[in-house]
């Protein structure tokens, strides 16, 4: 990575707001912040001729509190950047859309969940339609437009058969530091890991701070920096509440009010059990990941060298880094898509899991298990082969995504494919 990566966006998003635009009143952005939603709203705005209205500016902010309905009138389309600092314009944009509903009217960026906002949660039910902004894909830093998921739901054994055409020359501490540098902008362009590791320190701090005070008065404020600390040694683990709350003495009730919170300003990312109705032997219980792999890295200050180590506890530690990386890039790929149905993670209480399945709105499903290592036994495949059999003819394809070279595959709709598949040109 180099200073070219200076001022990127989520350039994917662009054409996706556009054709949104011709259909809805209100498109919300909403992600974490300085992931590039401001910059991305700017370009947007210069290219369909509409107002820029930034909230981040206290000034306009002020402004905007005292008058909002002076922020959201006029023939332009309007764009508005934090809308959560002043959620009392949404009342004001309902009351003009009342007058003129028309499609394309308002674009909206903001740091906070919509619905974390009680007002916000009210005010244009049905007239609001919100897209994820993630921190950058690997596709979109490298310059390729990522079409994994895509084929997979076209025709797995042609993409399986493309993949096996070019051999992945992706070394492991080439991965290692993919992992650990996440997909943020400004973290991108730093030469060093000081630099880099003073970014992240930041960054949860004006989080925790800024974010999560401006949704909330915390009552026990000091806790959430190690209650944050502890989640993040849960990613890509089954979500255990109890125990992170008793490590920094909080009661239990606390602790899933500030979980929500972290969710809220997309720090952490709730993945939810999937296919609970298929079989009583579903388990129920979701999922943990840190948001970027980036942050959950420096949370667990988990270094490029650490992770290198051959150790027992080294190589745990990169396989939970790993699954919460290939899980975020295949939730952005997912974001993208207009079939996008839904995902989870499938897990039975005799043991078998799944890491990740992905739902197409016909009900179609590809799932996938992720491992941090050079080779992929057939034992390992048996949970992705027990969904099988348990989903029928909806699943499409099982995927184990590895650290391996070789994409090859090993029986009927099971693949094995090495972890840079997701980004090949």
């Amino acid at each position: 990575m180099d200073a070219r990566l200076h001022g990127l966006v989520p350039r994917r998003l662009g054409p996706i707001v556009a054709s949104r635009m011709t259909d809805e009143p209100v498109v919300l952005l909403q992600g974490p912040r300085s992931v590039g939603k401001s910059t991305l709203l700017r370009s947007l705005a210069d290219d369909i001729g509409a107002e820029l209205v930034d909230l981040d500016d206290v000034a306009v902010r002020d402004a905007a509190a005292r008058d909002p309905a002076l922020f959201v009138s006029g023939t332009r389309p309007i764009c508005i950047d934090e809308y959560q600092h002043v959620p009392i314009i949404l009342d004001a944009i309902k009351a003009e859309l009342n007058r003129d509903g028309r499609p394309g009217r308002f674009v909206l960026t903001g740091s906070a969940r919509h619905d974390a906002l009680p007002r916000a949660a009210q005010a244009l039910t049905g007239r609001l339609h919100r897209l994820p902004v993630y921190p950058l894909s690997q596709g979109e830093l490298r310059g390729v437009r990522e079409h994994l998921l895509d084929d997979l739901f076209t025709d797995p054994g042609a993409t399986v058969a493309a993949a096996a055409a070019r051999p992945s020359v992706t070394t492991r501490e080439q991965y290692i530091d993919t992992v650990t540098m996440g997909g943020f902008p400004s973290v991108l362009v730093r030469a060093s890991l000081a630099s880099r590791n003073r970014w992240f320190d930041d960054y949860v701090s004006l989080s925790l701070e800024r974010d999560v005070a401006g949704l909330r008065r915390l009552r026990q404020a000091a806790a959430l920096p190690g209650l944050l600390a502890r989640l993040a040694g849960q990613t890509a683990q089954i979500l255990n509440i109890t125990r992170a709350a008793s490590d920094v003495r909080l009661d239990e009730s606390t602790a899933h009010s500030y979980v929500r919170l972290l969710e809220a300003v997309f720090l952490l990312y709730r993945l939810s059990a999937w296919g609970t109705t298929l079989t009583a032997r579903s388990a129920s219980s979701p999922k943990l990941h840190v948001l970027d792999s980036g942050v959950a890295a420096r949370l667990l200050r988990l270094t490029p060298q650490k992770l290198a180590a051959r150790s027992p506890t080294a190589l745990t530690e990169f396989g939970h880094l790993l699954e919460t990386f290939v899980v975020t890039e295949l939730l952005k790929q997912a974001s993208w898509a207009d079939w996008f149905g839904g995902a989870g993670h499938w897990r039975t209480r005799g043991g078998d899991e799944v890491d990740l399945v992905i739902e197409r709105d016909d009900g179609a499903i590809v799932a996938f298990e992720i491992k941090a290592a050079g080779r992929v036994p057939g034992d390992d495949l048996a949970p992705l082969r027990r969904l099988r059999d348990t989903v029928g003819d909806a699943f499409l394809a099982g995927v184990a995504l590895y650290l391996g070279a070789r994409s090859y595959t090993y029986e009927d709709r099971l693949h094995v494919l090495p972890v840079d598949t997701l980004w090949a040109p």
